[in-house]
């Protein structure tokens, strides 16, 4: 399994792809937090503009760019393998099929993990702008960190999913797309109808977004902990049933 992991991180980072990745993200966050102007509004995500020592717009902005970037990384986990013909040899390794889909999940989560490291330079930067230095709520950043990286995690188990289901790297990537959006979103918008009484908490708790939203306060509940690993758990059986179904 670990040389399989090796072997899919190599293939990150030996093309374009990770770093197009990993340069994307960064470049996309360092644009809103740091060079986009305030516009006087109340959602002002300059931290420059902002007057206050924090990286709040980090943790605002990076859900939304991992959005897209999570799903075309993770779109040729399984397609591109479907597509060349190599998933049957794949398949034929000394490994369970649940050992394949970890090793694949894992790399595409070292990847985010890997993006999300340079991110750091954003809290010394306004560490040292601080005033007086150091004025910055760290436990709160390391709680909305945190909660970043049990997000993106999220997403890759999704897109590792849509990957698999597909042998069509763009349809892999619309589809990953489409259920990050909906599992982030989605069921906050239909709990903001309030059609169902009660049952509307239950639906925004079956979001990501409120969840992550507790976790960017910097209060890492473990109910919040235990719903991003069922989900997790959820979408990479999914995935192992979805390749188990070539045997039925």
């Amino acid at each position: 399994m670990f040389t399989l992991l090796k072997k899919e991180i190599r293939s990150f980072l030996s093309s374009l792809i990770g770093y197009i990745a990993i340069g994307v993200f960064l470049f996309l966050i360092s644009v809103f937090m740091w060079w986009i102007k305030s516009d006087g509004s109340s959602n002002n995500l300059n931290v420059l503009d902002s007057g206050y020592a924090n990286i709040d717009s980090l943790f605002i902005i990076a859900p939304w760019v991992f959005l897209f970037l999570i799903p075309a990384i993770t779109m040729r986990s399984f397609a591109d393998e479907k597509k060349a013909g190599t998933i049957e040899l794949l398949l034929t390794r000394p490994l369970t099929d649940l050992q394949i889909i970890l090793a694949k999940y894992l790399a595409g989560f070292v990847l985010v993990l890997f993006s999300l490291l340079p991110t750091l330079i954003y809290y010394y930067s306004v560490h040292k702008l601080g005033s007086p230095v150091g004025n910055i709520d760290t436990g709160g950043m390391w709680g909305s960190y945190i909660g970043l990286l049990f997000l993106g995690a999220a997403f890759v188990s999704i897109g590792i999913f849509a990957s698999a289901i597909t042998d069509n790297q763009v349809v892999s990537f619309i589809l990953a797309l489409f259920l990050c959006f909906f599992i982030y979103t989605g069921f906050d918008l239909i709990s903001s109808f309030s059609l169902f009484g009660k049952i509307d908490n239950i639906i925004l708790a079956l979001g990501i977004n409120s969840h992550y939203i507790s976790m960017s306060r910097g209060v890492v509940d473990t109910r919040d902990i235990i719903y991003f690993l069922s989900l997790i758990a959820v979408f990479i059986l999914g995935t192992r049933t979805v390749l188990e179904s070539r045997k039925w």
